[in-house]
């Protein structure tokens, strides 16, 4: 008896599905929702702060925690979803080691400088102390990258030269260009 099946048969595979995370995958995005959170927190209670005694480092730690907040807000919506396929960039994970290393950094100074000379009130405290973990936050973050993506996160700093042929410069073997048919009076070589 004959086979009943269908003679149409798929001939296509199935398109995998993305990841829920974009780019970043699930550690990468926790790490980034942690690091926004910390750093909002830490900017809502120096906003909250009414009076200063060293406001330069109030000023200063207020500049820090607003750009960690408002950069990795920015990082986490290009990265968790497929909006960094359409930027036109490709070079996402150096650019995410340096973000994250350059404001673990600028926190931890930032934080430690605003801890060392404030008012003392309870506010400013926790300010810093939230700073603070929020460097720490940003450190793991960078320690993770470099542990999952090897040495591919740090941009290299040398440059590369090479020597690129242009199709007008290319001659046949044999023949003489410009510049030697100028040393040469025309005579050939």
């Amino acid at each position: 008896m004959a086979d009943h099946a269908s003679p149409y048969v798929p001939t296509t595979t199935a398109v995998p599905k993305s990841s829920t995370f974009g780019y970043l995958k699930l550690p990468g995005f926790v790490f980034k929702l942690i690091e926004l959170v910390l750093s909002f927190v830490a900017f809502v209670l120096e906003e909250v702060v009414t009076t200063c005694n060293a406001c330069s480092h109030l000023y200063f730690f207020e500049f820090v925690s607003c750009t960690a907040f408002l950069f990795t807000l920015l990082l986490l919506i290009l990265l968790a979803t497929p909006l960094y396929e359409k930027v036109g960039f490709s070079q996402w994970d150096p650019l995410d080691f340096v973000y994250t290393v350059g404001i673990a950094l600028l926190f931890i100074i930032a934080s430690a400088v605003f801890l060392s000379d404030n008012g003392g009130s309870e506010l400013e405290k926790a300010a810093g102390v939230f700073g603070i973990i929020a460097s720490l936050v940003f450190f793991a973050n960078a320690a993770y990258l470099y542990k999952v993506k090897g040495k591919g996160v740090i941009p290299c700093t040398t440059s590369r030269t090479e020597t690129i042929q242009h199709p007008q410069d290319q001659q046949p073997p044999g023949a003489v260009g410009p510049e030697s048919e100028k040393l040469t009076n025309g005579q050939g070589v």
